[in-house]
């Protein structure tokens, strides 16, 4: 997983927020990606959510900007073994999304894609009951292309390579099939609390 700024180690820290084996990045937020950033005009994004849905539904920028926003301020965690703290992001719950979709009785995971190809699998109870987010303002101001803008998929509770950048599609399907970093190695789950970084891991 490239990097193309910025590690700075800092003492663990010792209020128990960070998952073993990660290290508080401080201030900085190093930028990782597996492809190149794209330029996203938002005018010509959409997501669309689909599959195993009674109603597939696409939205636009506009649109997904109508629907009831929602924030989340906490704590994020990288395979590459970084975590940040109070991290603040606002877009639109995956729940909200779903409701309007309606995932049918025998959808268990989703896959998400990006505008560039790059796909991650998760389970369907990791992006529902509050716990994952398609957000495009972060800190207050409008996320940037480097940290996936205009909207990536946010679950903060698994290693960030789950919270896919330049998020465009979430396919509800079935059955479990790997991703791109999990098909290259990396645990299909990715719990930091766990430490599932690679296949094998518990």
């Amino acid at each position: 997983m490239p990097v193309t700024r910025g590690f700075s180690r800092r003492r663990p820290d010792s209020g128990g927020r960070l998952p073993p084996g990660q290290y508080d990045v401080g201030g900085s937020w190093p930028v990782l990606t597996a492809e190149a950033t794209p330029r996203i005009d938002p005018q010509s994004w959409t997501l669309a959510v689909e599959g195993l849905v009674d109603e597939p539904t696409t939205w636009t920028w506009d649109e997904v900007h109508q629907l009831p926003t929602s924030s989340f301020r906490g704590d994020i965690h990288c395979v590459t073994t970084w975590s940040k703290f109070d991290v603040a992001f606002t877009g639109v719950s995956v729940d909200t999304l779903l409701e309007v979709a309606g995932p049918q009785d025998d959808a268990a995971f989703v896959m998400a894609y990006s505008t560039t190809g790059y796909t991650t699998n998760l389970p369907l109870s990791d992006v529902t009951g509050g716990r994952a987010w398609v957000v495009w303002d972060y800190g207050g101001k409008p996320l940037t292309a480097e940290h996936g803008g205009p909207v990536r998929l946010l679950v903060p509770h698994l290693y960030f390579w789950k919270s896919a950048k330049w998020i465009s599609r979430l396919e509800l399907t079935a059955g479990d099939r790997p991703g791109f970093w999990e098909t290259n190695g990396y645990h299909d789950r990715g719990d930091p609390w766990l430490e599932q970084r690679y296949q094998g891991d518990a």
